[in-house]
């Protein structure tokens, strides 16, 4: 195992895991198992080169979204002891998602420049005390427009899946939890420690803070409510696809006045949009997988490849196949 790349509190990296009400138990699992597959080389789950805790201010179980319960490893300790303090959030509509005690333990972990996490949700849970003022906010899609309603003040962006400054974090939560565990691995233990973690995940490569969420819905970008949810109707129906009279009728609208909302909105028209957003799923699906080119086709609704490829080509100038040679991706068209 090579040195480590940076400075830890005690020669190993220590994290301590805040768990709000209602958490997202993925995200915590896919960050807490990163860790504990790399802080060891061989597979016994040793704590040779990373330690964690499970911190409460009451000790009693902390309930998961799915139900699932998770005990605490560890009082309210003093929080100069970890390298990261990681905050993972849950169901937005949970009422009080950490107690007041645990709020006051993040603001002074701030205070002795701890470095801090939000996860998921666990952004809001930060910027509610007050920690991510003049800090930029990566958060799920999902999460956008509620992030910018509570905290009109902040910066805050839905493309990246995380980002990792000296003092703060955020992260969107759900797989893109290991990508950052991943990063802070390397960081801190080593590439070595990194790959075995990720090789006993089935994680070909860890993305990075560069890459994109692989879902930001187009809908965020305009503020006519019957346009986003039409928008979102097609991002929730390709490979089935509706049709735009159908769509029109579900926000009650005639499919001329849809037609010219789009025109006036988003300087578009609804079938353009349609193809654009089906077409950046082929993207997606041609970039991260190694499925035939028929197999997309039909997954974005088209009938056949040779379609498909031709309204690919109009679009980028360049069919699918020639796409994905050139971004690297040597999966047999």
């Amino acid at each position: 195992m090579k040195s480590t790349m940076m400075a830890t509190v005690s020669g190993r990296l220590n994290i301590g895991f805040v768990l709000a009400r209602s958490f997202t138990l993925s995200a915590f699992s896919l960050f807490v198992d990163t860790l504990r597959l790399a802080s060891d080389d061989t597979d016994k789950s040793g704590r040779r080169f990373a330690d964690w805790h499970v911190l409460s201010s009451k000790g009693n179980l902390i309930g998961s979204s799915c139900g699932i319960q998770v005990a605490p490893t560890s009082g309210l300790v003093d929080p100069t002891q970890f390298d990261y303090i990681v905050v993972v959030g849950g169901l937005l509509n949970c009422e009080n998602p950490v107690d007041e005690e645990t709020l006051a333990y993040l603001r002074r972990a701030a205070a002795k420049k701890v470095r801090l996490i939000g996860v998921c949700t666990g952004t809001f849970i930060l910027a509610e005390a007050g920690l991510m003022a003049k800090h930029e906010t990566c958060v799920s899609w999902l999460h956008y427009d509620a992030f910018r309603e509570r905290f009109p003040d902040l910066a805050v962006r839905a493309d990246r899946i995380f980002q990792l400054d000296r003092s703060r974090g955020s992260c969107a939560g759900g797989s893109s939890a290991a990508d950052m565990a991943a990063h802070i691995v390397r960081r801190h233990i080593g590439p070595s420690a990194e790959r075995n973690a990720l090789e006993v995940l089935q994680i070909d490569k860890a993305r990075t803070h560069l890459d994109i969420q692989p879902r930001r819905p187009l809908s965020t970008d305009y503020d006519d409510t019957r346009l986003r949810a039409v928008i979102l109707l097609m991002e929730q129906n390709i490979e089935e696809m509706l049709s735009i009279s159908k769509m029109a009728s579900a926000v009650g609208l005639s499919r001329r006045q849809l037609e010219r909302l789009f025109v006036e909105k988003a300087k578009s028209t609804p079938s353009a949009v349609y193809r654009r957003i089906r077409l950046e799923r082929a993207r997606h699906l041609l970039a991260r997988t190694k499925a035939p080119l028929i197999e997309i086709a039909v997954a974005v609704g088209f009938v056949n490849a040779s379609h498909f490829s031709r309204v690919f080509r109009s679009a980028y100038g360049q069919s699918a196949a020639e796409w994905r040679s050139s971004i690297g991706n040597s999966a047999a068209a």
